[in-house]
């Protein structure tokens, strides 16, 4: 179940790779025209429309993108069946169609069918299309049918399944979401409270990639919250809406940089040089685009009392932000970029003292790293036997490299950490199936007996996770998708 859930959490980062584009588009909008948003400027309102298309059909991209990204094969022919099924289901299920079926009035039908249209929806329907194009892509039908066999028979399917689901759903939507509703108002109903909870354990579910689950809580319209949308369309409260994505800035851009650098000082000083490179790369990472995973991961399994420390801080920071109503939102993630971009929204509410609360946070963060580091001699990235599971051991790295592309001098970067990772997982016969996220390689293997960690890291990657006994996720960075690639290749040969 874990193994699933964490499919669909890789599978969302697609459609959510497509946020940042609304929020260039929004941003550079409002900047341009603040106070009318959009309605005294032409070219405001030509780019705050174009953005607001990515927002308003989030739900879609949604179930285009987990079809996609949980097929087995990632052909096209799953996003259409995708696409199908969300059309099926929401056309069915709207306010007017749920009066005809049950035949009454539209006022009589439940508020849930007024909300159907949402990213809960759509990753249910791209999950049901995904499994059933990995089950009947490949069907042949008998001659006079053959037309339809193969990749032409799962969105058919789809269609014909979503009834089903539909008929379904006309009596477990409105409880589920009623459910929804009092969690999400249970937690926002404490206001600063809520969203420091919130916080913290959106941190503590990092390490097995349940984080998305909570954030569709409160960052999309599943529950009625939806932080995100609401705040880039400029449609809720100044001071509230944004609550909870503005105490992230704070953490991303200052507190886990200087907790890397509380890390590099305390590091061992013949391995100062190494640390300095690895948390030099994953700080700039965290505070230019919020990708935090590098460094998180860097730190995550050989302290996780740091870890637990730094959900605290989170849950903390966006306590605080709330607190005094300090606003700023993103489309991707908590870094400098989206911040800019967001800084003269509409809903943007004092978005400069987020910098100076981040000032505040790299001071906790730095001395809350040094000290509990030094308090409980934890191992850290170039501290004790940790710099071998975190950056490497450079003479071994580059004598293992060598061997890995003899022969092969003009092979990149890319190739290289490739070649060195899939020796560590097996070899190409021991990988079932390779798949990636933002930052980490989702890997499938046959035999975990023959997966060497040790080799992996070798590569120069911030760390590994073992979540069960086939499954083991490598984390690489944000140029994961080349390392993939090129793993790719050599299992080809």
């Amino acid at each position: 179940m874990k193994s699933y859930l964490q499919r669909i959490g890789r599978s969302l980062m697609l459609p959510v790779a497509v946020l940042p584009a609304a929020a260039v588009l929004l941003g550079i909008g409002y900047w341009i025209d603040p106070s009318g948003w959009g309605g005294e400027s032409p070219v405001a309102a030509f780019l705050i429309t174009a953005g607001s298309s990515l927002i308003d059909f989030m739900p879609i991209l949604f179930a285009v993108g987990v079809a996609l990204g949980m097929s087995k094969d990632q052909n096209g022919a799953s996003a259409l069946s995708g696409l199908v099924g969300y059309l099926v289901v929401t056309n069915l299920l709207s306010p007017d169609s749920v009066a005809m079926l049950q035949q009454i009035d539209v006022e009589a039908v439940d508020a849930a069918f007024g909300n159907i249209e949402n990213q809960f929806i759509g990753i249910l329907v791209g999950a049901i299309a995904a499994a059933i194009y990995n089950r009947f892509s490949q069907t042949r039908l008998p001659q006079a049918l053959a037309f339809f066999s193969g990749r032409r028979l799962p969105p058919i399917l789809t269609a014909v399944t979503m009834l089903f689901l539909t008929f379904i759903l006309m009596f477990i939507w409105p409880p589920v979401y009623n459910a929804l509703v009092a969690f999400g108002t249970g937690i926002s109903s404490l206001g600063a409270v809520g969203a420091g909870l919130y916080g913290f354990f959106n941190r503590l579910l990092i390490p097995v990639g349940l984080h998305h689950a909570l954030n569709s809580v409160f960052w999309f319209d599943v529950a009625g919250i939806n932080d995100i949308g609401n705040f880039w369309a400029g449609t809720g409260e100044l001071g509230v809406t944004g609550m909870y994505q503005a105490g992230f800035f704070p953490v991303m851009m200052f507190g886990l940089p200087a907790a890397g650098f509380a890390m590099y000082q305390l590091a061992d000083e013949d391995k100062k040089a190494e640390t300095a490179s690895l948390m030099i790369a994953v700080g700039f990472a965290s505070f230019l685009t919020g990708v935090t995973e590098p460094l998180e991961f860097s730190f995550m399994f050989i302290a996780p009392q740091l870890y637990l420390l730094h959900a605290i801080f989170t849950g903390i920071s966006l306590f605080v932000s709330a607190f005094f109503g300090w606003t700023a939102g993103f489309g991707f993630s908590a870094g400098f970029i989206d911040y800019f971009l967001s800084f003269n929204l509409p809903l943007a509410n004092q978005p400069i003292m987020l910098l100076l609360q981040g000032l505040v946070f790299a001071v906790i963060y730095y001395f809350g790293f040094r000290w509990a580091i030094v308090q409980f001699d934890l191992q850290t990235p170039g501290r004790g036997v940790a710099v071998e599971a975190s950056v490497g051991d450079t003479e071994t790295g580059a004598a293992d490299t060598a061997t890995a592309t003899e022969g092969s001098q003009g092979d990149s970067e890319f190739s290289r950490q490739a070649q060195i990772i899939l020796d560590g997982l097996g070899g190409p016969a021991n990988v079932d199936s390779l798949n990636y996220c933002a930052t980490r390689l989702r890997v499938d293997v046959n035999d975990m007996d023959q997966v060497d960690e040790a080799r992996i890291k070798q590569a120069k990657v911030p760390g590994t996770n073992i979540t069960s006994d086939h499954h083991i996720q490598v984390i690489v960075g944000t140029e994961v998708q080349f390392v993939a690639d090129e793993i790719e290749k050599l299992r080809m040969k």
